[in-house]
């Protein structure tokens, strides 16, 4: 499993990394691992709103079709096309393959370090 030191991590599987006055938000490794092969992505469009909690994604893997949460507020600046005519790349690199770039961005406390997160996938599925 892979945790990545320069990005943050929210409890819904997605990790945000910082780019100047940007975030990249995408799908972590724990995530895609758990879902299994990627055959689907569903984007939101350039210029809608995302909220902290709330979906603005959905993707289908062979197990399942799982929604994605923002871990932060703003608006969506660029999708990643390259996930809608091939979203197995989620699965091959998920801290290359992010989802959206958002701007005006909010609401970014609560998010978890390498560290943090990594502890936290180690308490999951042992409910």
């Amino acid at each position: 499993m892979n945790f990545p030191q320069d990005v943050k991590y929210a409890k819904t599987h997605e990790w945000i990394k910082e780019d100047g006055d940007f975030i990249y938000i995408g799908l972590t490794d724990f995530a895609q691992d758990q879902l299994g092969d990627i055959v689907f992505v569903n984007l939101p469009e350039v210029g809608d709103p995302v909220s902290k909690g709330d979906t603005f994604a959905d993707i289908e893997s062979v197990k399942a079709v799982s929604d994605v949460y923002s871990p932060v507020t703003g608006e969506v600046e660029e999708v990643n096309e390259e996930l809608l005519d091939a979203p197995e790349k989620v699965n091959g690199d998920p801290y290359g393959a992010w989802f959206v770039k958002v701007k005006n961005v909010t609401d970014k406390e609560d998010l978890m370090d390498a560290k943090e997160y990594e502890e936290f996938c180690k308490t999951q599925g042992e409910e």
